[in-house]
């Protein structure tokens, strides 16, 4: 039995929503501000909010901002833009999903049952090792060399899920499809943008790769670094003679 959170300001989608998923088996609590739907995420820690943008008290962006300042809980957004700029800002904010308005309680419910599966599945599987760099799904922590990584949101979906298929080239398409929930792939720019971020962090450039090698015209593969090579052995000097 799931523990939802609704944040939803229209008394009539409120009510329609939470009797639509209450009897698919969800425990729902709904709230129309985003002030005190902050309140009951620390106080109740349901396991997924599902959060409208159009708020009277708080943007709902700022509620997303807020909520990824003090708790990894699963979002998925309910927005009225069908604007990919828009999406993929929400997404780089945090969002683990989104809905375009209107849409149906069954549409919901599966990606409530989509995200939760993916967020179980990755902390069931423990943190994942590539060389000297740990990518922590359930802590969404990520350490090199011991040392944490300071990473926005979309920047450690994206190493999770390059860990996640580590020595594998992984195409953008698939990035973006994977990462952004964009299902139509496309938006190489926003890739290559969150790439470049990702190396700066982990102490490396496109020029000299360590961890993020680039396969041109296919994509990009984690892998640990190439061990250093042995120095080449003396030659051996010619005999001495007294």
């Amino acid at each position: 039995m799931v523990s939802l959170l609704l944040v939803e300001d229209d008394p009539a989608i409120r009510i329609s929503l939470t009797r639509a998923l209450t009897a698919t088996g969800h425990v729902v609590a709904s709230v129309p501000y985003g002030g005190v739907a902050l309140s009951a995420v620390l106080r109740d820690q349901p396991d997924l909010v599902v959060l409208d943008l159009g708020l009277p008290d708080i943007d709902g962006r700022d509620v997303l901002g807020m909520l990824r300042g003090v708790s990894d809980i699963p979002v998925i957004v309910a927005t009225a833009r069908d604007d990919e700029q828009e999406i993929v800002r929400l997404l780089d904010a945090g969002a683990d999903d989104y809905l375009v308005k209107p849409f149906s309680a069954g549409q919901l419910d599966a990606r409530i049952r989509a995200v939760l599966r993916r967020t179980t599945e990755a902390a069931a599987a423990g943190p994942l090792t590539v060389g000297e760099l740990t990518v922590d799904a359930r802590a969404r922590v990520a350490r090199l060399a011991g040392t944490v990584l300071d990473l926005k949101p979309k920047e450690f979906e994206l190493l999770l899920f390059l860990a996640e298929n580590a020595g594998a080239v992984v195409s953008k398409r698939d990035l973006m499809v994977e990462v952004w929930r964009q299902p139509y792939g496309g938006a190489d720019k926003t890739v290559d943008v969150h790439l470049s971020w990702l190396r700066r962090k982990l102490g490396e450039t496109a020029a000299e790769p360590r961890y993020l090698h680039t396969v041109r015209g296919v994509g990009v593969k984690l892998a640990p670094p190439e061990p250093a090579a042995s120095p080449e052995p003396a030659e051996p000097s010619g005999p001495a003679y007294g």
